[in-house]
């Protein structure tokens, strides 16, 4: 009987998520503490969803090809540790910017593998899934409330020593990480092209594209700007995982939700919940209670959205479309459109202010809500509601690419 090696993977996805923690709400202050302008943070920070338009493919294609997943797992965990380790000796835009460039790159190939060896490993018990991904959620926390409090008794570029640890700890995971025989799928059904081709599967990818977009500011300046009205690096920190926490809680309740809504309504209540939530975050920063309220707001922002969108993409495109489909989703996401909101924010932070960036990531939410509205209609599923039950008995989606 096949021995699922349920702490080596649940280690693994504990100093992931755990590096996540460390380094999205603490490395843009240690960027700025060097005197970085918020176009060269933003720059720099956006290198991450760069990576994401096109290294997960390759890296897919290069372990589909070969048969071999860990090794590359290996490989990307030291790669993306030695590219780390240049932030100690680099202090200029360009240096930083390749450093950047190496670690999200390599960064990028690790979890869609490590997913699918995870699945292999679990074959019929898919259930289990969720009890070795809440390791990952357990990492951020952990990562981001101690980080926190790290940083307020020593400078900021503890955060390095702190990110490089955690790496150091992926590497040694990565290196345990038992390979699987890969599980056959089945190949019947359309060709992803055909998918494609339907209008509710663009508007959907649109509309995940314009929610990343939306999401940028956060990731790349929400630490920036609770500091500069005054919070200490452990309320950022308390904050933070406030969102995680109600993350959590949405993904817990997603079976039971679907059983009572269609997932038309859940990404409908998702992208308005945005468009308020990023304007609460822009306007209403001098409020704790509005910023606690703002964070609990992550959990159908980005929890209730991400298992929706990807319950679709996951039932849109069947059998060998599947992983293409996955990848799209990724790309297409957290990497395009990601990268566009990142970047976006760093040129208007200075320009225009904070209150005005998150006007245009509630902006953002507002399209998505509006292609979903037009495009992604109940009747235009093939059978039934319109996918509802879609997640399985767990409470998740199978992910290509999941974020906290």
């Amino acid at each position: 009987m096949h021995a699922l090696p349920y702490w080596r993977l649940s280690g693994y996805y504990f100093f992931y998520f755990a590096f996540i923690g460390a380094f999205s709400p603490y490395f843009g202050l240690y960027l700025q503490s060097l005197s970085f302008s918020a176009w060269d943070i933003g720059l720099l920070m956006s290198q991450m969803q760069l990576m994401r338009l096109f290294g997960p493919n390759l890296w897919g294609w290069l372990a589909d090809r070969y048969g071999r997943r860990v090794p590359i797992i290996r490989l990307a965990a030291l790669a993306g540790l030695a590219g780390f380790s240049a932030f100690f000796w680099l202090d200029r835009l360009g240096g930083m910017l390749v450093a950047m460039a190496v670690l999200a790159f390599f960064w990028s190939a690790a979890l869609p593998l490590v997913e699918t060896l995870t699945f292999d490993h679990l074959r019929e018990e898919r259930g289990r899934y969720s009890r070795i991904r809440l390791w990952g959620s357990v990492g951020f926390i952990v990562a981001v409330l101690g980080t926190g409090a790290v940083l307020d008794v020593v400078p900021l570029n503890g955060v390095l020593w702190v990110c490089w640890g955690i790496l150091a700890g992926i590497v040694l995971l990565a290196a345990v990480l038992p390979d699987a025989p890969a599980v056959p799928h089945s190949h019947d059904g359309p060709a992803a092209g055909d998918i494609l081709r339907q209008p509710r599967v663009r508007a959907l990818l649109a509309a995940c594209f314009a929610m990343s977009a939306a999401h940028g500011a956060l990731y790349v300046f929400y630490s920036i700007h609770l500091a500069d009205h005054g919070y200490s690096k452990a309320e950022v920190g308390a904050l933070w995982s406030l969102g995680v926490l109600a993350e959590i809680v949405v993904f817990m309740l997603m079976a039971r939700l679907t059983r009572c809504y269609s997932l038309r309504v859940l990404l409908l209540a998702s992208f308005a919940t945005a468009v308020l939530r990023f304007l609460l975050i822009g306007w209403g920063v001098e409020s704790l209670a509005v910023m606690v309220l703002a964070q609990v707001m992550h959990g159908l922002t980005f929890g209730a959205y991400h298992a929706s969108s990807i319950a679709a993409i996951n039932l849109w495109f069947p059998g060998r479309a599947q992983g293409r489909g996955q990848a799209l989703y990724s790309s297409i996401s957290f990497g395009a459109g990601g990268l566009l909101g990142g970047l976006i924010s760093g040129w208007t932070w200075d320009g225009i202010g904070a209150g005005w960036t998150y006007t245009l990531a509630s902006a953002f939410a507002a399209v998505g809500f509006a292609l979903v509205w037009r495009w992604v209609r109940e009747d235009a599923a093939p059978k039934g509601p319109f996918l509802r039950g879609a997640v399985d008995a767990s409470g998740e989606a199978r992910t290509a690419d999941p974020v906290p």
